[in-house]
């Protein structure tokens, strides 16, 4: 494909806002989500979840529950294959996984799931669960990252030991890796800063805090085929994962693709649906399993709790020359948390030649980590911007300008390898100064603040097919869940390759049998990917189409264009018909109503690995109100300002900001997991989880910057990740504007807030 961006291309429904294809649907109540569906004859799973934080598994009886009327089947982790300790495909380690789904030998965080139950109703198989008996031998636990990196801390793994460092250490460890990035000499570079400033971060464990908590129904022929309807963020990911850890052939399983009501990254992997699947093997029956909001926080991945240590030289000028970061990530009870990916953006925005960030994955006893929203950036973006924030107060220099002439521009290499091609991190911030908000007079103890954000975004493998109905209206068929609006973005794309009406387009998400394979929906990825590929897809379409055309006026294909959704003759074959009084446009319509005469149906295929996704910066700006006597934050007036390369569907990127910053907002403000000294989760709730909602926030303005991604047709790069990047740090630099604090810890909730008021005045 070529790799022109359509800077120069007049669009028809790029850019404009149609009304989602799901959208009457969903407004309606008449979508299905995963909980929504049932089938005659079905089963209910229920879990047994561990009451310790850490704790060895000596004895599981299931007699009592099997002996109960409407019990069909108890499984544990004796009916699900034991993997090798080794058993990994790129990040992803299906030991670890197996033994998340159900454990095995130990308990690992409260609530790991121990056995499951399906019975004829759910209050049948919450009574068996009660009939499980479990003996267990407690073990000390650790929640804490500094206590969980001490030489005396509890194990959670007695055969890890840490990766990345040479030699391998002899002992176990819950330090599951380190990493480094660096260039340049920072020893060196620092004797050259006029100023030092080093800070620790501390953000707390939060929850993605999607509506819709998981759900699925599993039903097995009896030729051994299973059918998987699920919600998540990508079938074929549940197809993968549950065959590898049921050892069974990818073929046997089909996974069809519910609505999915929220995401944000936390449903990119299986916790229901292996179990699911062997029950149902077992029993010969549909099988059901939901969720409650309880087992949701306490048994899903949350965004990791984070220490950060950063340390930032610069010279009088405001030039940064030398950066030197710690990040420390929980991983929850398995390795695996976004630290690389918080190393890769902490130091993204500045153009810097000498720095070292170092990253470690610490196990903890909490709920395995899953992705969040550009997992791992917002903590890093915390630390990096306040501190670049407190540079600049203390150089006494705009800290608009001192970003901005330490910004990475076009040739900038990135910190964590590539160079730069065109981005809009300059621009965004040039619209930041242009904004009315920005210069806006200020009341009593508000104060205003700004941050930059980034994610380096993705691009991963995409199948997609456009089929052409007998009356020109077309069909898009790919597999990538809609979260934020994507079906409307492919219909767009579609609409604009074969000229017609986005309404006479009609988007589906198939299933893992109907279309080619789709990595999931994430790392905003769908609309730039998987929109690559219907745009391949309706070419070969519009090539068809031209085809059948020359055929029927027996011209030369290669004089034969496509205009406004119709063949158009042109060169040696124009003259030609226009001897013949035969010099009229053939519309889609009409080409695909004679496709039977010209070959056949006409449909347009395509699958890629999608390459050039373009980084993203976001800058907001935000106004606070801090009241001294109590400590609450009052968010006065947000603007977000995004480079969002083009902007298919504008409302939706909109959308995808205002959804981001919201949830950055929460995540400052109220958000955190709360322990107690047994390491059971005290507010698994949307009563004591305090997520913002409608009083909390006021309208949040949107400015959509478009400097073209040179690697996308259309110039498309991802928006979904990093609105919530800038919102932390943007509302610490705001509290510290109003009242001269730095916060660094999260969340920045009243009792925190106000402790530090009373730090500050030299109370107690």
């Amino acid at each position: 494909m070529s790799e022109s961006n359509g800077s120069d291309r007049k669009f028809k429904w790029v850019g404009t806002r149609p009304i989602r294809h799901d959208g009457v649907d969903k407004v309606t109540g008449r979508a299905n989500y995963g909980a929504d569906f049932d089938l005659p004859g079905m089963l209910h799973a229920c879990m047994l979840r561990s009451p310790h934080a850490h704790a060895r598994i000596l004895r599981i009886d299931t007699s009592k529950a099997l002996a109960l009327e409407g019990v069909k089947a108890v499984i544990t982790s004796d009916d699900i294959p034991e993997l090798a300790l080794t058993d990994a495909s790129g990040p992803t380690n299906f030991s670890d996984l197996s033994r998340n789904v159900l454990a095995r030998d130990k308990v690992l965080y409260h609530g790991h799931a121990v056995a499951a139950v399906a019975a004829t109703s759910t209050r049948i198989a919450q009574e068996a669960l009660a009939l499980i008996e479990v003996e267990y031998e407690p073990l000390p636990h650790v929640l804490d990252l500094r206590a969980a990196m001490a030489p005396d801390a509890p194990i959670l793994h007695d055969h890890m030991r840490t990766k990345g460092v040479d030699p391998t250490p002899d002992k176990a460890s819950n330090i599951a890796a380190k990493m480094e990035l660096s260039r340049g000499d920072v020893d060196q570079a620092r004797a050259y800063a006029d100023i030092i400033i080093e800070r620790e971060f501390e953000t707390a464990t939060v929850h993605q805090g999607d509506i819709e908590p998981h759900a699925c129904v599993a039903q097995t022929n009896e030729d051994g085929q299973t059918t998987v309807w699920a919600s998540s963020q990508g079938h074929f990911m549940i197809r993968a994962y549950s065959a590898r850890l049921l050892q069974l052939d990818i073929s046997q399983i089909k996974v069809i693709p519910m609505e999915i009501g929220g995401g944000f990254g936390g449903k990119t992997t299986v916790y229901l649906e292996p179990i699911a699947i062997v029950l149902s093997r077992k029993t010969g029956r549909p099988v059901k399993a939901v969720m409650t909001r309880d087992e949701v926080f306490r048994a899903t991945g949350p965004a990791p709790a984070t220490l950060i240590n950063v340390k930032f030289g610069a010279n009088r000028d405001g030039k940064v020359v030398a950066a030197k970061c710690k990040l420390v990530y929980e991983a929850g009870a398995f390795p695996g948390s976004p630290v690389t990916a918080g190393a890769m953006c902490i130091l993204a925005p500045f153009d810097l030649d000498h720095f070292l960030i170092e990253g470690y994955d610490v196990v903890v006893n909490k709920p395995k980590t899953a992705a969040y929203r550009a997992p791992g950036a917002p903590p890093a973006a915390f630390a990096a911007e306040t501190v670049i924030d407190e540079i600049a107060h203390e150089l006494e220099i705009d800290p608009l300008d001192l970003r901005r002439n330490n910004a990475v521009s076009k040739g900038s290499q990135a910190a964590y390898g590539p160079k730069f091609s065109d981005i809009g991190l300059l621009e965004t911030l040039d619209a930041l100064r242009a904004h009315p908000h920005y210069s806006a007079p200020l009341g009593e103890n508000q104060g205003r603040g700004f941050a930059v954000g980034f994610w380096f975004n993705a691009g991963m493998q995409s199948s997609a097919e456009v089929k052409l109905n007998e009356d020109g209206t077309a069909i898009v068929i790919e597999g990538c869940p809609d979260i934020g609006g994507s079906r409307a973005s492919m219909a767009i794309m579609a609409a604009e390759e074969l000229g017609i009406d986005v309404y006479k387009v009609r988007p589906v998400v198939a299933d893992t049998e109907t279309v080619g394979i789709n990595d999931t929906t994430g790392g905003s990825r769908v609309t730039f990917a998987t929109g690559m590929a219907v745009i391949e897809a309706s070419q070969e379409v519009v090539k068809q189409c031209c085809q059948r055309a020359a055929s029927v006026w027996d011209i030369d294909p290669t004089d034969v264009i496509w205009q406004d959704g119709c063949a158009v003759a042109t060169g040696d074959g124009a003259k030609k018909l226009e001897k013949e009084d035969k010099l009229v446009p053939m519309p889609i319509a009409e080409i695909a109503a004679g496709a039977a005469r010209t070959g056949g149906p006409i449909t347009g295929k395509a699958s890629l690995n999608a390459r050039g996704a373009g980084p993203a910066f976001a800058v907001h700006l935000v106004d606070v109100e801090v009241d001294r006597d109590t400590g609450k934050v009052e968010i006065v007036r947000y603007t977000t300002i995004q480079d969002a390369g083009r902007a298919i569907h504008p409302a939706y990127v909109e959308g995808q900001m205002q959804g981001g910053a919201a949830q950055g907002i929460g995540w400052a403000l109220n958000e955190e997991y709360v322990y107690d000294a047994d390491g059971v989760l005290a507010n698994p709730g949307f009563l004591d989880y305090r997520m913002p909602v409608a009083l909390d926030l006021p309208m949040i303005d949107t400015v959509i910057v478009e400097v073209p991604n040179p690697r996308h047709p259309y110039g498309v790069r991802g928006v979904g990740e990093v609105p919530i990047v800038p919102p932390i740090p943007a509302i610490a630099n705001a509290i510290h504007d109003a009242i001269g604090i730095r916060m660094r810890k999260l969340p920045m909730s009243p009792p925190n807030v106000l402790a530090e008021l009373v730090r500050a005045s030299g109370g107690a």
